[in-house]
């Protein structure tokens, strides 16, 4: 499964952005997905997930209310839409996905075996 995420820019603080994670597989629809980032001398922390057996979301605290992670899987692709932008979210964005993963495991990047390339998110001051 090859992920291909986009989306990604320069946006003021307060902005919006809506990052797009499209795969080829007709599969892709039974995969749990989840977005990740790595900040600026940060490691690869974990963002958002849609565990592919409930269907339900799961977010890191500091984007909870403020971040929304959904799918549409008739065109193969997870979305992240996330609104009132900080500073503090600049990074580089990757999407994951997982045909295995379970619930316990779901923050963390070695449950998932497929990434997106990145795509940079800056937000400004």
């Amino acid at each position: 499964v090859q992920l291909q995420a986009s989306g990604g820019g320069l946006v003021q603080a307060g902005g919006s952005l809506r990052l797009s994670c499209a795969a080829p597989a007709s599969t892709f629809g039974s995969y749990t997905v989840a977005w990740f980032r790595e900040g600026p001398g940060k490691e690869r922390e974990f963002v958002a997930a849609l565990f592919r057996s409930t269907g339900r979301t799961y977010y890191r605290d500091s984007v909870k209310g403020r971040f929304t992670i959904s799918r549409d899987n008739a065109k193969n692709t997870v979305f992240l839409q996330m609104n009132s932008l900080t500073p503090e979210d600049t990074a580089v964005y990757y999407c994951a996905a997982s045909g295995r993963a379970i619930l316990s495991s779901i923050r963390s990047p070695s449950a998932y075996g497929y990434w997106g390339q990145g795509t940079q998110v800056t937000v400004s001051s």
